[in-house]
């Protein structure tokens, strides 16, 4: 008999597997290799930024007390060159985007401002003193911290970081993840299907999700519904930092996983959240392995990888913000609700114009359709209670695009 215990709410969930999640080693990585990684330690600056003043636009470096008025051209600056002198009073300077800004120079007239020739140039209107220059250190300062320890590395974070000197950077090292689906009714694609038989598709989705959250992905074989088999794969996999498996993990005669994880060791942490789908999710450790046990449907795979196995896995590598971030959106067409279960509910997501973002759900919110649910590009959550949703109710919900 299995014991009968509440069904934890999603966040208890997630606060009970961010409480035995410790952060994995860190080590140094090349700038150019450290996409989607994410910071162990403060990366500063390794010089001003910009280290020079340089100007914004193609123009002439001016004393803004010169202007207006005729100025000689007394030299030509091009960005990545050095400026050979200092500029005197009624002199200009030629100078590019990016150029250094003479010493002596306060101000920047823009090129199409001017009217002149090689050796001088008439500037009819005033300037103010810093127009058009970019100061010396402008954006940050030697030593400045330029992205904190738990930022994950994206393509801003990655240009500021080069931008600032910085070559090397200290991320912790990728997680092993083990995928392991459970079912002797699973079939590669491509095989031909007896009576009775599915094409396997959860470990596909947990290899490319788990890649996405930064993880190195060993995908094993499925396994059938025979207690040696499971142990021997699910004995590999518990090599990894972390197992997920699909399948197995209800109180049916051919559900091993629990048992067999049980019987190597696994601390089952809890089984069992309110939430559709994914109610019969399973959390254990072993060590200093995380493992989760995910039910069999490919939705109720893809709910609760967003919900519970992605922090993990941020959190593994030290992200400052591992939950999920849910944004706002307002329902096109009303949602039931169940009275004891959060439900995420397949949507599609429309920006309009004016910034309002409509949320569309998909007929069909059955946890096995997952070509339905390929369509989705958000999960709508909708909080347990009485009646409906009504159209036009604000809710939130996960980008899964």
């Amino acid at each position: 008999m299995q014991e009968v215990r509440p069904l934890l709410t999603i966040e208890e969930a997630q606060a009970r597997i961010l409480e035995r999640v410790r952060p994995l080693p860190a080590e140094e990585v090349p700038l150019g290799r450290a996409a989607g990684r994410v910071l162990a330690e403060p990366a500063s600056a390794r010089v001003d930024l910009p280290p020079f003043a340089s100007s914004a636009m193609d123009g002439y470096a001016v004393r803004a007390a010169d202007v207006p008025g005729r100025l000689r051209v007394v030299a030509r600056v091009a960005a990545g060159r050095p400026v050979a002198r200092e500029l005197g009073p009624g002199e200009a300077i030629a100078v590019a985007t990016g150029g250094v800004v003479p010493g002596g120079a306060d101000a920047v007239v823009p090129v199409e401002y001017v009217v002149g020739d090689d050796n001088s140039i008439d500037v009819a209107t005033g300037i103010p003193p810093g127009e058009n220059v970019r100061p010396a250190g402008g954006d940050a300062h030697a030593g400045a911290v330029v992205a904190p320890a738990g930022t994950r590395l994206g393509p801003p974070q990655l240009a500021a970081l080069a931008a600032a000197g910085v070559a090397t950077v200290a991320c912790a090292r990728p997680p092993r993840a083990a995928i392991l689906a459970t079912g002797t009714e699973l079939r590669p694609p491509g095989d031909v299907l007896r009576p009775g038989e599915i094409y396997e598709a959860n470990s596909f989705l947990l290899a490319a999700a788990l890649a996405d959250a930064g993880a190195a992905v060993d995908r094993l074989a499925p396994v059938e519904d025979e207690e040696e088999r499971h142990r021997a794969a699910l004995e590999r996999g518990l090599e990894s930092d972390v197992l997920v498996t699909s399948g197995g993990v209800s109180v049916g005669p051919h559900d091993l996983v629990r048992g067999i994880e049980a019987e190597l060791g696994v601390e089952e942490v809890f089984w069992g959240v309110a939430v559709r789908p994914g109610k019969p999710l399973s959390f254990g450790v072993r060590g200093a392995t995380l493992v989760f046990g995910l039910p069999g449907n490919p939705v109720s795979v893809l709910v609760g990888f967003e919900l519970f196995v992605r922090p993990a896995m941020l959190a593994l590598q030290g992200a400052a913000e591992p939950l999920p971030r849910y944004a706002r959106g307002r329902l096109r067409s009303a949602v039931r609700r169940m009275p004891e279960r959060d439900q995420l509910v397949r949507a599609v997501v429309e920006h309009r114009d004016d910034g309002e973002v409509l949320l569309q759900p998909l007929e069909g919110q059955e946890s096995h359709m997952i070509v339905r649910a390929a369509r989705a590009s958000a999960l709508v959550l909708v909080p347990r209670g009485e009646g409906e949703l009504a159209a036009g109710a604000s809710v939130r919900y996960l980008d899964v695009r």
